[in-house]
């Protein structure tokens, strides 16, 4: 089944952050928040799609903090089915729908993709995403593009190990002016 990578960037590359103040502190980054001013995530229509959720541990536990509540992105992530890589044993949760996939994360994500019923949706993640880059298992990005430089934050894509080609398959853009550019491998 297809595995789609869906990350806010920022155009210097930064990834960490997007939705709320406080959501990822880590290195000191003080710009949380940065593209919720932006709504790109309702111009997608990627959330209105037949998917199931690939998480990496750290932006899962996030997730579920922030769309617990009643409004329409919390009931979807509520109804749809998650998977939650992470090599933390024994590692458990109460979010309705999830299933967790322990151990090395390109073989434990091949084994999702084989047997998932509906194509995979993974929202950030950077080190996730990274690693299953580097083994040819995201077959398409929908890269929400934001007008704004950061100057300092966590890149996507760190620690790739060799360049990964993409084909542009469509770009348009929001309101606020957001570039959706959504790409797949080249193979």
């Amino acid at each position: 089944m297809e595995l789609t990578a869906f990350t806010n960037l920022s155009l210097d590359g930064v990834f960490q952050a997007p939705g709320r103040v406080d959501e990822d502190t880590r290195g000191e980054f003080a710009h949380g928040g940065w593209a919720a001013p932006y709504q790109a995530m309702y111009e997608t229509g990627d959330l209105n799609a037949e998917v199931e959720l690939l998480f990496g541990r750290w932006t899962f536990e996030q997730f579920h903090h922030s769309w617990s509540g009643d409004d329409p992105f919390s009931q979807f992530f509520r109804a749809t089915r998650k998977h939650v890589v992470t090599r933390q044993k024994n590692y458990r949760t109460d979010w309705a729908n999830s299933t967790v996939l322990e151990g090395e994360a390109a073989a434990s994500v091949a084994k999702c993709k084989a047997e998932a019923s509906k194509p995979l949706l993974m929202f950030g993640s950077g080190l996730l995403a990274s690693e299953l880059m580097a083994h040819g298992l995201i077959d398409r990005y929908v890269l929400l593009i934001h007008p704004l430089f950061l100057g300092s934050g966590r890149p996507f894509a760190a620690g790739l190990p060799a360049p990964h080609k993409l084909t542009l398959q469509e770009v348009r853009s929001t309101k606020k002016g957001v570039l959706i550019a959504t790409y797949t491998r080249e193979n």
